[in-house]
């Protein structure tokens, strides 16, 4: 048992799809998310750069005493383990179990992944892929416009600049008949609606963030660590920048009715 909360980050409101889902699957827990907002996004990052951010970020969320630290970010946990084993609180990115839910569900050994430029230049999709199984071909295909879509509220089915470029960057995907897509940055299922359409109801879409959610509450059930709590967890939400800004969008993803507070905060080296 561990009554600590779970801390989360990701680069701004697109780790909300993976804090949806722990309070669904989890709603004992206390929660603590950080989106760094104000550097957002980190996908057009070096990785130094990139490095440097998770490590405040996770010293933040350190500060917080969480049991646990969960990355719902696809550039950052493209590069996690270069500086996972620095931390005493265990730290696990979107990567593996969103690979082990595709390895799983693909029937034609061809599955995409769509996500940040700094993800898919990273590779590591495509190695941990082929390390679970070496027949299957991955397609990766970095989506630049989505998350400053997202991030302002550009998301719907039916809107134009979204399908302009959803369009543009599936083309590939539809070209190589794909039937497994990997959504490798956790903003993109807030845009699931729009890529469904495109892809079609035959192809199975893996929202990272979600099974990031489910390998946390697997994770935490084996080693003894869920809450003995018996009332709703809270949440503490904390942005880098614009409060108000950001207040909409956890109210668009989470609801108006949340169990907790949003705060702004400022991140140092």
């Amino acid at each position: 048992m561990n009554n600590s909360a779970i801390g989360v980050f990701d680069s701004g409101v697109g780790g909300l799809t993976c804090v949806k889902e722990l309070v669904k699957l989890l709603p004992n827990e206390n929660i603590v998310y950080l989106g760094d907002t104000a550097r957002v996004p980190y996908g057009t990052r070096s990785k130094e750069t990139i490095i440097k951010y998770a490590k405040q970020d996770i010293a933040f969320l350190e500060q917080h005493n969480v049991k646990m630290i969960l990355v719902a970010c696809g550039t950052v946990s493209s590069v996690l383990s270069s500086f996972k084993r620095e931390n005493s609180i265990e730290v696990t990115g979107v990567v593996e179990p969103a690979v082990q839910v595709a390895c799983a569900e693909t029937k034609n050994n061809r599955v995409g992944v769509i996500a940040t430029s700094a993800t898919v230049k990273s590779g590591m999709y495509g190695k941990v892929i082929r390390s679970i199984n070496p027949n299957i071909k991955v397609i990766g295909k970095a989506c630049p416009m989505f998350v400053p879509l997202v991030e302002n509220g550009y998301t719907d089915v039916d809107c134009p600049p979204a399908r302009f470029f959803a369009e543009e960057y599936l083309e590939v995907m539809k070209k190589e008949n794909v039937d497994t897509l990997i959504l490798g940055c956790t903003h993109y299922p807030h845009l699931i609606d729009l890529i469904s359409d495109i892809m079609g109801n035959d192809v199975k879409l893996i929202s990272s963030g979600g099974e990031l959610a489910k390998y946390a509450l697997n994770e935490m059930t084996y080693r003894d660590m869920l809450s003995d709590r018996s009332e709703p967890g809270r949440l503490e939400l904390y942005c880098t920048d614009s409060v108000s800004l950001f207040s909409e969008n956890v109210e668009a993803f989470l609801g108006k009715n949340i169990n907790g507070e949003i705060y702004k905060c400022n991140l140092t080296v």
